[in-house]
């Protein structure tokens, strides 16, 4: 459990992470472009005495702890970046139960979780059993393909024993990578006048054409596994009176099973190819996001992570962890075989909405739970 000095730590800091998640969810920070945040997190950082602070080449803002140059690391981060394109602030505001604003909770208080709790053990000269990188990364969402977490693999990787990622539920443990294929599908044809040239292919019918084949074949059906496809944007065409030229989408499929995914990959191909072969119209396709599916089962370094979660969760809020898959920046360290869990420190609602919305009184709980969880990695 927690000591009286950890206790005593978060009642007293509650405010101060409430005032960490104001001043950052505002800041805009799509995939690629965490620049802003970037600079905030590590100013703040630095101001609470933290040495070695950097910025990698990946936009990640790293802060090592006990970390020489051949001990054994826990990586434990939450990322910057948000799923929204703005690149003006964000529109935040609050009432006395909630905090609102687009990623407020996906994953902006979950780092202030982090840092607020790594504070407390650096801050208190506190020895961990290994080196330690905490973590602000960068890219975690949609196209960003989980850049930061696979920069800190390739530069930490043969060192990493435990990897964690602070991104989800107060009561979610996700053990189970679902892996995704992303595509951006471009279709360009002859095109011309709506009138006079009637008849020539138009490239917005023949993806249509195509999409609909694409949600026409059956999903894989498998015990303990779940598949899906999705088609998450459109666009194309220049005016109502002209058959369009180009029409271009983004379209992926998901699973946390090796062999389902392998067959959306074998349809998906087989499709295009089909469609390619018709002459109405050249297909281009790009894959934009590769992510792997991965568990590390039953080995005993994995168990002994999740027990670690499964114990402090229960020890703070009373209840069981929720065990599923999911995306997230644990997937490339499963697919390695790296021990690696993504666990949640707040409730939010609405993720990915702009009405996205904080749950207040999670904090205190979410805090304390992360506490707990990360003191298991210091001496006594």
């Amino acid at each position: 459990m927690l000591t009286k000095e950890m206790e005593q730590y978060v009642s007293g800091h509650v405010e101060e992470l409430k005032q960490f998640i104001r001043d950052l969810a505002p800041i805009p920070a799509p995939s690629h472009h965490e620049d802003k945040r970037v600079e905030w997190v590590k100013a703040w950082m630095e101001a609470q005495g933290a040495e070695g602070v950097f910025v990698d080449e990946a936009k990640n803002v790293i802060w090592p702890y006990h970390v020489t140059e051949d001990n054994d690391l826990l990586v434990v981060m939450a990322h910057t970046d948000v799923v929204f394109p703005d690149t003006t602030p964000l529109p935040f505001r609050e009432d006395e139960k909630y905090f609102y604003c687009p990623g407020v909770g996906d994953d902006t208080a979950r780092l202030a979780t982090l840092m607020l709790s790594a504070k407390y053990f650096v801050q208190n000269k506190k020895t961990p059993r290994m080196g330690i990188l905490f973590i602000a990364n960068s890219c975690e969402e949609g196209l960003g393909n989980s850049l930061g977490a696979q920069t800190v693999l390739k530069n930490y990787m043969p060192r990493i024993k435990y990897f964690v990622s602070n991104d989800g539920g107060l009561d979610s443990i996700v053990n189970r990578a679902v892996g995704s294929h992303r595509y951006h599908i471009t279709v360009t044809t002859i095109g011309g006048h709506s009138w006079g040239a009637f008849g020539n292919p138009n490239a917005i019918y023949e993806l249509s054409d195509l999409l609909h084949d694409l949600y026409a074949f059956p999903i894989p059906v498998k015990e303990n596994a779940k598949t899906t496809r999705n088609v998450g944007t459109i666009q194309g065409g220049t005016s109502v009176n002209t058959i369009a030229q180009k029409a271009e989408c983004l379209f992926e499929y998901r699973s946390d099973d090796e062999e389902c995914l392998a067959y959306m990959e074998k349809n998906f191909r087989e499709i295009v190819g089909k469609h390619q072969g018709t002459g109405n119209a050249e297909f281009t396709v790009d894959l934009v996001g590769n992510r792997p599916c991965g568990m590390a089962g039953e080995r005993a370094e994995q168990k002994a992570l999740e027990q670690i979660a499964e114990e402090t969760h229960m020890e703070i809020t009373g209840r069981k962890l929720n065990y599923h898959s999911g995306s997230t920046d644990a997937n490339f360290p499963l697919s390695y075989g790296i021990p690696a869990v993504t666990i949640g420190s707040c409730t939010s609602f609405g993720t990915h909405t702009r009405e996205e919305y904080l749950e207040l009184a999670s904090l205190e709980p979410g805090f304390r739970y992360f506490m707990n969880f990360l003191a298991r990695f210091f001496e006594d």
